[in-house]
C-alpha cells in the first residue's frame, strides 16, 4: 500500500508503532520494522549513549528502516539528536518543543523530520520549520495528550498543510485505520496496541492490564496544572485526582508519580505504577505478535478501504 508516507520512509506499509518511554525499545522497533510498518525507539530521558546502544542493537534485528522518536524537553535532547545523525538514522519523530533548532543537522544528513502534533497551530509551525510531515495525535492516546480528539484534530491537520499527516489516537484494528485515511491522514501511528506484543520488553502484568480493560478504563490525570497524562485507572490515579481536586500543589504530585511509569512497564506495579494506555485498550483482547498485529490491521484496513 504506496501512500507519500510509505514513499518518504521506504517502509511497505503506512503503520508506524509509537515512541513510548520504557516500551519503544530495540526489540519492538526492530519486529515492527520487520512486519513492514516503522518501528521507533523512544529515547525519552535516556543519556544519548545508550540510544546509541539501542540504535546498534536495532540494526542487529532489522535490515529495514526504523526510527527514534525524541523528546525535546529531555537535557539531553541535543546529544541525542547527534547520536541519530552519527548512527544513520533516518528518520525522527519529535514530542514537547519545536526540532527547528535541529533542522539545519537534520537536513544534511538526510533525516526525515516528523513532529507530533496536538493542535493546527502547531502543524502550520512544523511546516514551516521544515518539516517532512506530522503525527496528528488526539486525545484518546496514551501518555501525555492534547483536548482536540483524533476524529476532529486530523481532519483540520490535512486542510491546514500540504505536507503527509499521520493519524495518532484510537487506532487498534483495521477500522481505526480505514476511518484515519478517510479523514485525510496517509499513514496510522499505534501506540497501545503495541505495548501488548509479544516482542514488546513491556512487564506481562501491565499487557494483561490493558487486555482485560473495559471502555470505561481511562483515566486522565494532570488537567489542573496543564500536564494531562491519560492512563488506565488503578490506586495511583485515584489518589493522584484525590490530591488534584483538593488543589494539592505540582511538587507534591510529581513526588508522587516519580518513577511511577518505569514501575508499572518494568516491573508489573499496575496498582501503584502509571499504566499509559489510550482509550482504546479496551478493544484489544489478546497478546500478538508484531507481524500479525500489522497484518491483520492492513488486511482488515485495505478491504474497508475497498484496496
Amino acid at each position: 500500500m504506496k501512500t507519500r508516507i510509505t514513499e518518504l520512509l521506504g517502509i511497505e506499509y503506512p503503520i508506524i508503532q509509537g515512541g513510548m518511554a520504557w516500551v519503544a525499545e530495540y526489540h519492538l522497533a526492530a519486529a515492527v520494522s520487520n512486519a513492514g510498518g516503522l518501528g521507533l525507539i523512544g529515547a525519552a530521558s535516556a543519556p544519548a549513549e545508550i540510544v546509541r546502544e539501542q540504535i546498534r542493537k536495532a540494526k542487529e534485528l532489522t535490515d529495514k528502516p526504523f526510527g527514534v522518536n525524541i523528546m525535546l524537553m529531555n537535557p539531553n535532547a541535543e546529544d541525542v539528536a547527534k547520536v541519530v545523525v552519527e548512527e544513520g538514522v533516518k528518520v525522527v519523530t519529535t514530542g514537547a518543543g519545536n526540532p527547528a533548532k535541529f533542522m539545519p543537522m537534520f537536513k544534511e544528513a538526510g533525516v526525515k523530520v516528523i513532529p507530533v502534533v496536538a493542535s493546527v497551530a502547531m502543524a502550520k509551525m512544523m511546516e514551516r520549520a521544515g518539516a517532512d510531515a506530522v503525527v496528528a495525535e488526539g486525545m484518546e492516546s496514551g501518555g501525555h495528550i492534547g483536548s482536540a480528539t483524533t476524529m476532529t484534530l486530523v481532519p483540520q491537520v490535512v486542510d491546514a498543510v500540504s505536507i503527509p499527516v499521520i493519524a495518532a489516537g484510537g487506532v487498534a484494528d483495521g477500522r481505526g485505520f480505514a476511518a484515519a485515511f478517510m479523514l485525510g491522514a496517509e499513514a496510522v501511528q499505534m501506540g497501545t496496541v503495541f505495548c501488548t506484543a509479544s516482542e514488546a520488553i513491556t512487564h506481562d502484568n501491565y499487557k494483561e492490564r490493558i487486555i482485560k480493560a473495559k471502555d470505561i478504563d481511562s483515566e486522565v490525570t494532570g488537567m489542573s496544572h496543564g500536564h494531562p497524562i491519560r492512563c488506565i485507572r488503578n490506586n495511583m490515579t485515584k489518589e493522584y485526582l484525590r490530591l488534584e481536586k483538593e488543589g494539592a500543589p505540582m511538587e507534591e504530585l510529581e513526588v508522587l508519580t516519580l518513577g511511577s511509569l518505569r514501575k508499572a512497564v518494568m516491573e508489573g506495579d499496575v496498582v501503584n505504577g502509571t499504566v499509559m494506555a489510550g482509550q482504546i485498550a479496551g478493544m484489544i483482547k489478546e497478546k500478538r505478535t508484531c507481524e500479525e498485529i500489522v497484518t491483520q490491521i492492513m488486511e482488515e484496513g485495505k478491504k474497508l478501504l475497498k484496496l
